[in-house]
């Protein structure tokens, strides 16, 4: 019986809460599995209930710096008190002098990512690029301390040994269509009545949080090219966010890019649909006809899995994870010219069999990730290190 203990507490939004809403009934399942997972207050009815499973609430901490001070003065006596055997911390940083064998997850490009910091030094973000700095020197350290680290693609595992000098344990995300897509709770309202008004468009849909990373510019960009090439053809582009700072979790500031939607007179094919709740998003994707993301780094990406499954065809930004993800479902545009992502929308639009072609690609792509197979891999790479560990 493996005693597993799960730092939860980088659960935030998004990929996080993702992470956890998938794995947790997983290791609920299985057979040889106890667990304890610590996750912040806010987020505990997130993840019901589960046997086998205790949930140790901790304060949400406000900022990642906060969250790790709490984490390196307080999880140890958690864990010692659990009896766990293994430590899987879930959130970019180590435990330093866990009491048992850690596993890291490592899902944070930002630390690694040329393009981040010159964006940052471009937007005169000084204090964030110092912040991501720091974070970056506990992240590497953190690789250094753990026992094995893991990380969600092949592309960002390199990218890690390149950085650390590490071997980097691969354990793709997984994905559950029937969980994903079960829920037949409807959009709220007012967002299918922002829908149903798009009825005639060209629908296209980027998911994610307003963050600077996901280069929501060049997507914005993008959108006048689309209308004086598609004359007649109204152009929709939904967004799951608001274009407001302090309607997005994080510090970054979003009104430059609303600036540039005014500027550019694409306010009307800019639909800010806010924060779908995560039961009812596979209508959102059935209600478009291409998802479309322009960022410049990733780790994974959950949304083009999500995407694919429901039957969209991709463009997305020229990355060795996103074509390790999407291979042959997707087109790919350098990451960032407008002109490059307008021109694949512009193919898509008008070849409907090539639009067949990767719908089909992608429903067959989305096949591959299961997370049962990731807590499978998970659990034997605790397994081995508890082994290890009572050999010596």
């Amino acid at each position: 019986m493996i005693r597993l203990f799960l730092n939860g507490l980088a659960a935030s939004a998004g990929g996080g809460v993702t992470y956890l809403r998938n794995v947790i009934p997983r290791l609920a399942q299985s057979a040889d599995v106890e667990a304890t997972v610590v996750v912040p207050s806010s987020l505990r009815r997130e993840f019901g209930e589960a046997t086998k499973i205790v949930f140790v609430e901790a304060p949400d901490c406000r900022g990642t710096l906060r969250r790790i001070v709490w984490e390196q003065t307080q999880l140890r006596e958690l864990i010692e008190d659990s009896d766990a055997n293994v430590l899987l911390s879930a959130g970019n940083f180590a435990l330093w002098n866990s009491p048992v064998p850690q596993i890291l997850l490592s899902r944070n490009s930002l630390y690694t990512s040329a393009d981040f910091r010159r964006d940052l030094r471009v937007r005169g973000e000084y204090s964030l690029c110092a912040d991501t700095w720091i974070k970056g020197w506990l992240a590497r350290q953190s690789i250094m301390r753990a026992d094995v680290t893991i990380a969600p693609s092949d592309a960002f595992a390199q990218e890690l040994a390149r950085w650390t000098g590490r071997n980097i344990t691969v354990i793709p995300h997984g994905f559950d269509r029937e969980a994903f897509a079960g829920d037949p709770s409807p959009l709220p309202e007012s967002m299918q009545k922002q829908i149903d008004r798009a009825e005639d468009s060209l629908r296209l849909l980027f998911v994610s949080h307003y963050n600077y990373y996901r280069n929501f510019e060049t997507l914005i960009r993008a959108l006048p090219l689309l209308r004086d090439r598609l004359p007649g053809t109204e152009v929709r582009l939904f967004l799951t966010c608001s274009l407001k700072s302090r309607e997005n979790p994080g510090a970054y500031r979003a009104e430059s890019a609303a600036a540039l939607v005014t500027e550019l007179k694409v306010g009307e094919q800019v639909v800010e649909l806010g924060m779908v709740p995560y039961r009812s998003l596979h209508h959102l994707y059935r209600a478009c006809h291409i998802y479309v993301s322009p960022a410049y780094t990733e780790t994974f990406a959950h949304p083009l899995v999500e995407a694919m499954s429901t039957g969209l065809p991709l463009v997305v930004s020229d990355l060795p994870v996103h074509r390790e993800i999407c291979g042959d479902a997707a087109l790919y545009f350098p990451r960032f010219s407008p002109e490059g992502l307008a021109d694949s929308v512009l193919r898509i639009r008008q070849s409907p069999q090539e639009a067949t072609v990767l719908s089909r690609n992608g429903l067959a792509r989305a096949q591959d990730f299961s997370w049962k197979k990731h807590v499978e891999r998970l659990l034997a790479v605790a397994k081995e290190l508890v082994s290890k560990n009572l050999a010596q």
